[in-house]
């Protein structure tokens, strides 16, 4: 059900952990970009009409307009399920502690009498959230995505989903719902790469925005590459996945349920466990089986999740090799289940998000802890950060000095001019002052 790498003794490098090592699943983006910029120019030059066109190629459904009406928003949130409707809000209402915690402050450093640079935050001023569809249905993702831009102070969003053939051609009511209930009421039913291009070129419907978010499939990642820079994009999120640092004090109950919830997202979902305790490993292969008999979604996801190259059990020699492993993997999801599981967490360089101990299971995170779930996979978390109030602020440095001041820099300034062969740079100074010498020599 799930292959093992044996890293024990001489088998473990002794120049570091390749990645390549690793379990990984294959995520062509470059050969997605070819398939998805035609849509993206199509999109480009029709707008409304490329987007009817392809959520029925697509979705399998026949729809006359792309933005959501008032109605069905405030409709679906007067249907929603009292339980659901209560858990979304603890969920949104935990979510905007943490990221209220995250807004930035303006800061002015006095660099000299005279003389102040000032940090300035400014929020992004349009942004498109994109929420998934199709296997599952996200209103977690609504609340990921929507809570940390409003605590930043975004003044225009609008939510993406693609349309379902059940709710004749709109979005997943759940996900609707969830939109009304955090006051979004600019929602539309487009997905995949289509849905990128109508935010980043604009449609009769929708003004471009500045910014897209939001987990997707390779369409939508492939689309963010292809439309980064004239969009900002947080990442090009790929199929979830979640590492799992482990000693012989774990649970096996606990660490195969956790293997199991990250695959049934997608079958290549990756679940792995890295663990220095072979008897830990025999013991979670067998609980696997048990409970993976017992759940739902096996034949198309969690089954071939778990077998697939992406997941696997990585033995290792003990926790210095086991941290190795995992900041060499760089998890989108890390849980430590070790003893002295806050020690460990705290030696850890690369995740996404980490989680503590026994009671802190991802699916917490994917829901209710108040962090965001809108993460960097495939190995980013070694360069990058999950999803966060920081993500839709700029800092803009706002430079003040006075005559005296700039006139006590201005020698060295027109000195590193010269030394980079750029005299007018310093001639824009000399230029304040009596100081009048060529442009160039």
């Amino acid at each position: 059900m799930i292959s093992r790498i044996d890293l024990r003794g001489a088998a473990f490098p002794e120049g570091g952990i390749d990645r390549d090592l690793l379990p990984r699943a294959e995520l062509d983006v470059e050969a997605a970009l070819e398939k998805v910029r035609s849509i993206c120019d199509d999109v480009r030059h029709r707008g409304t009409a490329a987007l009817i066109d392809y959520a029925h190629r697509f979705d399998g459904v026949t729809i006359e307009r792309v933005r959501v009406p008032a109605e069905a928003l405030e409709s679906a949130l007067a249907e929603l399920d009292p339980a659901v409707r209560a858990a979304l809000e603890e969920s949104i209402r935990r979510a905007r502690l943490v990221h209220r915690d995250q807004r930035r402050t303006d800061h002015t450093t006095r660099v000299v009498p005279g003389g102040t640079v000032t940090e300035r935050w400014v929020p992004v001023e349009r942004v498109g959230l994109y929420v998934p569809g199709g296997r599952s249905v996200y209103p977690s993702s609504v609340v990921m995505n929507v809570v940390p831009a409003q605590e930043a102070g975004v003044a225009s969003m609008a939510v993406a989903s693609p349309p379902q053939a059940e709710f004749d051609g709109l979005p997943h009511p759940t996900i609707l719902a969830a939109c009304a209930l955090l006051g979004v009421d600019e929602v539309y039913a487009a997905g995949g790469a289509q849905a990128v291009a109508m935010f980043a070129h604009g449609t009769e419907d929708c003004r471009p925005v500045a910014m897209v978010t939001g987990p997707g499939n390779i369409w939508v990642a492939a689309a963010k590459r292809l439309l980064k820079g004239r969009i900002g994009i947080d990442a090009e999120a790929g199929p979830t996945e979640i590492a799992i640092l482990a000693d012989a004090t774990a649970d096996p109950v606990h660490v195969a349920a956790d293997l199991i919830s990250q695959a049934e997202h997608d079958p290549l979902a990756a679940s792995v466990l890295v663990t220095d305790s072979e008897e830990l490993a025999t013991a979670v292969e067998k609980e696997l089986e048990v409970q993976v008999a017992t759940t739902r979604h096996v034949a198309d996801r969690i089954g071939p999740a778990l077998a697939g190259r992406q997941s696997g059990i990585v033995l290792v020699d003990g926790l210095e090799q086991g941290l190795a492993v995992v900041d060499a993997y760089a998890a989108e999801h890390l849980e430590i289940q070790t003893e002295d599981a806050a020690a460990v967490a705290a030696r850890v360089r690369n995740a996404g998000a980490i989680f503590v101990g026994a009671y802190a299971p991802v699916s917490l995170g994917d829901y209710a802890a108040g962090s965001n779930h809108v993460l960097p996979t495939g190995g980013c978390a070694c360069h990058s950060s999950g999803l966060s109030v920081q993500s839709f602020l700029r800092g803009i440095h706002v430079v003040d000095y006075t005559r005296d001041a700039l006139a006590e820099i201005a020698g060295h300034v027109v000195t590193l001019a010269e030394a980079e062969d750029l005299p007018a740079h310093g001639a824009a100074v000399k230029a304040r002052f009596d100081w009048k010498v060529p442009l160039s020599k």
